[in-house]
Order: structure tokens, then C-alpha cells, then sequence
């Protein structure tokens, strides 16, 4: 009797918006609003998740490859693809955990967004959700970075008229927009579009590749320094460590419980997108990688790469938004606005979110490496180490693993075997992703900074640029002006 109320509860879990709008005739506004604006299927999470995974990092993904070779770069897809899926899945375990014992307690949520901070105080106290707060919030404060940084390197690519800082200026006042979305409840066109512009921008990139053909005397010589290789390494725990959100996309659904595999599926599509492009490229232009952070880069000019580039600055606003909108939630809960009905007041209320990201794309500039130091510092422990640890430690009492909303899977060795994948998820990311992972690109992090300096115009440039422009890097002399990496004598021309 027990379990079957248990199930009973599970089921309710989620259900207020078709609560809400059960029964309510529905007029053909409401059916197009429906359409485009309210998503909460399981549908709208997997394309939210599979969008939100896969982004800029599309373009930076070769790059690592450079750094860690052919075979290195495949295997550590797979292994932190499968790794991000676990800890995703850990991470909905908890949310409707906490969720269905704050629903016996008779807790209404229908005007508030349950976030991952939220679900750590309410399982294990305040010191976890302070922890869980603070490397949440400054992850995706640098996600939402990355993004506008990105949009800057890519435009470039069409237009360069401009420098790369007047674009982020620019780019900042576009991004500055989603504050008027809601929640990720609203995402739903834009997730759908976004997954196919990464699509479109990641077949482009290899068929492209494939088409052009090895340049040159290509040279494949990674992995050849310790620095680069764990640089890309890690810029590869960062990719699949997009599931910061996963609180948020859940909140969204309509049956939170039925998220589980979810993150699972959208990763194996994304390594369908991310392995072959990554490869082709690496296989036609091999070192020259290892100074152009961005594939973009490399590829020559066409109608087909014009169009992979604006898709992709779309996407970027859309990728900006995912990673904003926790940040927007988190202020609103601060200042005490989060359960206003207006729009508009709230949407002002957010503004001042923009303005420290706006200001720290331009402070570090450095597309690629920065990816990879968020990765080592943040992704490791929001995303890795913090939800496999939060796990143990909620359910290390035989009563809490008996009252569990769900049980582990057989297939994994229930409980037992869940802390044994639990020991080795938080044992890896600790060594290899905060230690050596965090080493290498802090390290090469500070070399961009020596290199190119802090607010730089126009970073990875190339040299034919007016006078005032190409001064900006000065004093390097050229080619290795574009160097992205650590020591300069092992650059390939």
C-alpha cells in the first residue's frame, strides 16, 4: 500500500499547469500561444536540453581535438557524454525528491520557479545550498560570457569592419532581450529552431571540411604538451556539462518525472552533431588548429558558411537566455519580485543581471581557453561533483534510501551501484578535471592575458588589419600573434 501511494505522489508531481488549464475553452490565440510560447512536454525538455547542450562549443570542439589527437578527443566525448548523462539523471532524482516532500507538506509552486539551490537547502541545509548557489550562479554568470564572446568571434567572420569588442557591445544590448521570457516554460519554438541551426552549422562544418581536403603538409601531432592536452580535455567536460539547468527545464514540464532518460537521449544526438564534425575538421586542417579556436576560422568564405555563422549568432541569443534566465530567477528571489504578475516590472527588475556579463566579454575576450578554465573551476563541481556528492549524502540513511520517491535502476546495481559510479564520478572530475584540468587552463588562461592582454579589441585577429587595429597585440611579430597556446615553439604553419 505503501509504494503504491508513493506512486500516487510521484504522479502529481508537475501537474498544475494542466491542472490550470483543464477544462478552459480554447480560442485560436490560445491555440498559436500554446503552440510557439507554452512548452512543457517531454518533447520541448529534449529539445531544450539537446540546444542548450551543444553551442559555441560546436566551434571550439576542433580546436580541442588539436590539442588531444584523434583518439583522445573521440573517447573523452563518449566518456563525459555518458558521465554528464549520469549526473543529469542524479540531479532529477533529487528535484522530484524534494518536490513531492514539499508537496506532502502541501507546498503550492504554481508561481515559483524551483531552482537547484532550492533543492539542497531542502534536503541537506543551508551550507549545501550556499555551496550549490555560489558555483551555480558564477558558472552560468561565465556561460552567459562565453555566449556573447562567441557572438563577437563570429560575426567577425562576416563582417569586419568592425572589431570584435564593438560587436560584443553590441551583441550585449541584443542579449539584454531575454529578459522579457519568462521562464524555460517559454522556450519552446526557440529550442526547436536552435537545435536545428547547431544542426545545419555542425553537418556544414564537416561536409565542408571533407570537401576542402587536407591542407598542405598537414601534420597531426597531438597530443604533445601536457598543458594542451588536459586544456582540451576539459573543454570537453565543459560541453557536456551543460545540464546546470536542468532544475529549470524541469520545473517546466508538465511530468517532471518523466525527465530521466531525457538528457540521456539529447547527448546521444549531440555526439551524432559534435563527433563528426569535430573529426573533419581536425582531420583537413590537423595543427593549424591549435591557432584558430574558432573552425570558423579556417574554412573559406561562402553563401553556405555565411549562413552557418548568423544560425549560429541566433542560436547564441537563444544559448545566452538558457543560461541567463537561472541567474535572472535567482536576483528576482533576491529583491523579492519573483512572484510578480507583471511583465514588464519584472523584466526591469532583471536588467541589471546583463551588465556585469556584458562587462566581463569584454574584460576576457579569450574564445576557446576561457571555455575550458569555466569548465576546470565551475563545471566540475556544479555539475559533477556536487550533484553525485548531494546524492550520497541524501540518501546515506537506510530509512531515506527506503522512503525513496525512486529507486536506483537494477541494471546499475541499485543503491550499491549507484555509489560506486557516485565514488568514481566525484574521485575523476576531482583529479583529472579540477586538478590537472584546472592546472592546464589556468595556466594558458594567463597566457592569453600576458599575450593579448586584458579588454583587447580584437583577439585571434588576423594580421592584415588597419594600423590601429593590428597595434593592439603588439609587440608580437607575426604569425604567432594568433597563438592560443602554450610553449611558443611548438606552433605548425
Amino acid at each position: 500500500m505503501a509504494s503504491s501511494d508513493k506512486v500516487v505522489e510521484t504522479v502529481i508531481v508537475g501537474n498544475y499547469v494542466e491542472m490550470e488549464s483543464e477544462g478552459k475553452p480554447r480560442d485560436i490565440k490560445s491555440k498559436i500561444s500554446n503552440l510557439f510560447w507554452h512548452g512543457g512536454s517531454a518533447y520541448d525538455a529534449w529539445f531544450s536540453c539537446a540546444s542548450n547542450q551543444v553551442a559555441q562549443v560546436l566551434l571550439t570542439l576542433p580546436y580541442s581535438f588539436s590539442q588531444l589527437g584523434m583518439v583522445s578527443g573521440i573517447s573523452f566525448q563518449l566518456f563525459y557524454g555518458l558521465m554528464g548523462s549520469w549526473t543529469a539523471y542524479l540531479i532529477s532524482i533529487l528535484y522530484v525528491e524534494y518536490r513531492t516532500r514539499k508537496e506532502r507538506e502541501k507546498v503550492d509552486f504554481r508561481n515559483h520557479v524551483i531552482q537547484w539551490f532550492e533543492v539542497l537547502d531542502g534536503l541537506l541545509g543551508k551550507h549545501w545550498r550556499n555551496v550549490g548557489l555560489a558555483f551555480n550562479c558564477t558558472f552560468l554568470l561565465f556561460g552567459s560570457v562565453i555566449q556573447l564572446i562567441a557572438c563577437a568571434s563570429n560575426i567577425y567572420y562576416i563582417n569586419d569592419n568592425l572589431d570584435k569588442r564593438t560587436w560584443t557591445y553590441i551583441f550585449g544590448a541584443c542579449c539584454a532581450t531575454t529578459v522579457f521570457i519568462p521562464s524555460f516554460h517559454n522556450y519552446r519554438i526557440w529550442s526547436f529552431l536552435g537545435l536545428l541551426m547547431t544542426t545545419y552549422t555542425a553537418w556544414y562544418l564537416t561536409i565542408a571540411s571533407l570537401l576542402h581536403g587536407q591542407v598542405e603538409g598537414v601534420k597531426h601531432s597531438g597530443p604533445t604538451k601536457m598543458v594542451l592536452y588536459f586544456t582540451g580535455a576539459t573543454n570537453i567536460l565543459y560541453t557536456f556539462g551543460g545540464h546546470a539547468v536542468t532544475v529549470e527545464i524541469m520545473h517546466a514540464m508538465w511530468k517532471p518525472q518523466k525527465f530521466k532518460a531525457i538528457y540521456l537521449v539529447a547527448t546521444l544526438y549531440v555526439l551524432t552533431l559534435t563527433l563528426p564534425s569535430a573529426s573533419a575538421v581536425y582531420w583537413a586542417f590537423g595543427d593549424l588548429l591549435l591557432n584558430h579556436s574558432n573552425a570558423f576560422s579556417l574554412l573559406p568564405r561562402s553563401p553556405f558558411k555565411d549562413m552557418a555563422v548568423i544560425l549560429m549568432l541566433i542560436h547564441q541569443f537563444i544559448t545566452f537566455g538558457f543560461a541567463c534566465t537561472p541567474l535572472y530567477f535567482v536576483w528576482e528571489k533576491a529583491i523579492g519580485m519573483h512572484e510578480c504578475k507583471s511583465l514588464c516590472k519584472r523584466a526591469a527588475a532583471r536588467l541589471p543581471v546583463v551588465v556585469p556579463i556584458w562587462f566581463l566579454a569584454i574584460v576576457f575576450p579569450f574564445f576557446g581557453p576561457i571555455n575550458s578554465t569555466v569548465g576546470s573551476l565551475l563545471v566540475s563541481f556544479t555539475v559533477y561533483i556536487i550533484p553525485a556528492l548531494a546524492y550520497m549524502f541524501t540518501f546515506k540513511s537506510a530509512a531515506a534510501r527506503e522512503n525513496a520517491v525512486e529507486q536506483p535502476p537494477k541494471y546499475f546495481g541499485r543503491w550499491v551501484g549507484a555509489y560506486v559510479i557516485n565514488i568514481f564520478v566525484v574521485v575523476w572530475v576531482l583529479i583529472v578535471g579540477f586538478g590537472f584540468g584546472g592546472w592546464a587552463s589556468v595556466t594558458n588562461f594567463i597566457h592569453q592575458i600576458d599575450t593579448f592582454g586584458l579588454f583587447t579589441k580584437c583577439y585571434q585577429c588576423a594580421p592584415q588589419l588597419p594600423p590601429h587595429l593590428a597595434n593592439a597585440t603588439a609587440p608580437l611579430p607575426p604569425p604567432t600573434a594568433n597563438s592560443t597556446h602554450l610553449p611558443p615553439n611548438v606552433h605548425h604553419h
